[in-house]
């Protein structure tokens, strides 16, 4: 009888170099989509101080931004703006209605929609915000340019993303 370890075969270099290939992909360090997640949470940390201050939290600047740009907007107009659901962007909105920052209101033309509307005190608060953005660009450490780069590569990116799925 064959001892068995004399007719072991040499290993499978083919198959080890898939292994390691696999191996690399898999590091989460190599993952794009980590990468983007830990950014946009570095991100909103960067955000929470300089907001706190203004009594918001991240998601109502971005609905607040929104309103600054053109007021009177419908929830939808919103939830598509920042790729929100209704069943999400509704308690955001109901919880800036009671602190009396926006207004939400029946369209007059189609009862089915809901008009979203500044108050005098959330239009007075983007004043009070205007420094966000400028603490924001230099706690990133990079040049207007650059950001601007980056922002139009994620756009990209994100539109890219928004056709596949």
């Amino acid at each position: 009888m064959p001892d068995s370890q004399t007719h072991q075969r040499a290993p499978d270099t083919s198959m080890q170099a898939a292994k390691a290939r696999t191996d690399e992909l898999l590091r989460l360090d190599h993952q794009l989509c980590f990468a983007l997640y830990s950014a946009s949470l570095a991100m909103t940390k960067v955000y929470k101080p300089l907001l706190a201050p203004l009594g918001l939290t991240y998601p109502q600047y971005l609905v607040l931004l929104l309103l600054w740009e053109h007021d009177d907007r419908t929830v939808n107009e919103l939830g598509q703006a920042l790729h929100l659901d209704s069943g999400t962007l509704t308690p955001l909105l109901k919880r800036m209605e009671g602190a009396a920052l926006l207004a939400r209101r029946r369209d007059s033309q189609d009862e089915r929609r809901v008009r979203v509307l500044l108050t005098d005190k959330g239009r007075e608060l983007k004043s009070q915000a205007s420094q966000v953005p400028v603490e924001v660009g230099c706690q990133l450490g990079l040049v207007p340019n650059d950001i601007a780069q980056l922002r139009a590569q994620l756009h990209a990116l994100q539109g890219r993303l928004s056709q596949d799925g």
